[in-house]
């Protein structure tokens, strides 16, 4: 009990850090940016999805927790949607762990979760920059001795709007009704 204890408050601890861990651009809110990084099928530029809604998580395929559930989530408010309004959608998860995840693994780990859902993977320095841009963190923890190693990460999804401008976040383990409320604003 006491080591669960120790391993909630480390991970309470740390993702209060993520906070800190990305200061927001000027202005105090992030604005997103537009990214080429790779996929399964190679290059995946943001800017292909103008006039589309994107859905933009950071996550990785090992999450043992926030992944699998805000995924799952996402699925749900997606297939509670019209086939109409899901073609005008297009969800992206960016792996916050560029070491392990490659564009094969995320393909692979995405189809569990939506057929439409793209998973994407770039140079570390890539991935910095990008949820720099959004005002996501993640902080990779010290290798255990069996050799892996969580990834701490914001577990907010990233609304970015038609034009390619940010237009919002939306909360992890909001109800799916208030998700796809906000999806469906958007639209």
């Amino acid at each position: 009990m006491h080591r669960l204890t120790t391993k909630l408050v480390s991970l309470l601890l740390s993702c209060a850090l993520l906070g800190a861990c990305s200061p927001a651009p000027q202005g105090g809110k992030p604005a997103g940016a537009d990214f080429v990084l790779q996929g399964p099928a190679g290059p995946v530029d943001s800017r292909d999805f103008r006039g589309k809604l994107m859905l933009v998580f950071f996550g990785y395929v090992n999450c043992p927790d926030v992944c699998p559930t805000s995924l799952a989530a996402m699925n749900e408010v997606l297939n509670g949607m019209t086939p109409e309004e899901r073609a005008r959608i297009q969800p992206v998860l960016i792996s916050v762990d560029p070491a392990r995840d490659t564009p094969e693994s995320l393909r692979n780990y995405a189809a569990y979760f939506h057929p439409s859902l793209i998973g994407v993977t770039g140079t570390p320095e890539q991935i910095a920059t990008i949820a720099k841009a959004f005002g996501a963190g993640y902080v990779r923890q010290p290798t255990r001795p069996d050799g892996g190693y969580a990834v701490d990460h914001s577990a907010s999804t990233y609304l970015v709007g038609k034009d390619g401008k940010l237009a919002g976040t939306l909360p992890y383990g909001a109800p799916a009704d208030e998700l796809r409320a906000a999806i469906r604003k958007a639209l």
